[in-house]
């Protein structure tokens, strides 16, 4: 199997990204696991895009083997699409996913039902040595609900309930919400552009 560094140490995207890409091949190592674990790549781009690209990149330079990174988070048309690529600090920046949805409902606290509309996006990048670059980028819509619900998943998955279903990510069983989610649809994109390679 060809191995690809993940240029990320959470264990959630680890496991769904590795998921997906083992049917094409390819074995997902962590950057940690690469040995890769002595800086830090800061994410100063405006988009999710830009973000995932400057991550796959700083680590390509150093390994020299196809890299992928994502940069997801999700985005509230109550708060103008916000918190967007500031996701996973949104409380701050040694903030906790608890923290980050503690403040979610806070800010929602007065939004009724029908304009809590959401969506997730995540962005992977793969970049290959000999310069190739792939850029995939899937979304799921849905609303933001009023209290955390659920024990999956990780980040917002507790207060996001897709479109067409009554639970949360959160409370999805894991295996259905990688077929479904923002990544599924991504990594689905990316799969696809891998086949045609």
């Amino acid at each position: 199997m060809q191995k690809v560094i993940l240029a990320s140490r959470n264990k959630g995207k680890i496991r769904e990204i590795g998921a997906i890409l083992a049917k094409c091949g390819m074995e997902v190592v962590s950057r940690d696991d690469a040995g890769i674990d002595t800086f830090e790549v800061e994410e100063t781009g405006s988009t999710f895009e830009e973000n995932s690209y400057i991550k796959a990149k700083a680590i390509l330079d150093i390994a020299g083997v196809p890299t992928i990174a994502d940069d997801s988070g999700i985005m509230v048309d109550a708060l103008n699409g916000e918190p967007g690529v500031y996701s996973a600090r949104f409380a701050g920046e040694d903030c906790t996913p608890l923290d980050n949805n503690i403040k979610m409902l806070d800010l929602l606290k007065d939004v009724p039902d029908e304009e809590r509309g959401a969506k997730f996006v995540s962005v992977i990048t793969m970049l290959f040595p000999d310069g190739r670059q792939l850029v995939a980028r899937g979304e799921v819509c849905g609303k933001l609900i009023h209290e955390m619900r659920g024990e999956h998943g990780f980040g917002y998955d507790p207060l996001f309930v897709p479109d067409g279903y009554e639970c949360t990510f959160g409370e999805m069983d894991p295996e259905e919400k990688n077929r479904m989610s923002h990544r599924a649809a991504s990594l689905n994109k990316l799969e696809e552009m891998l086949m045609e390679l």
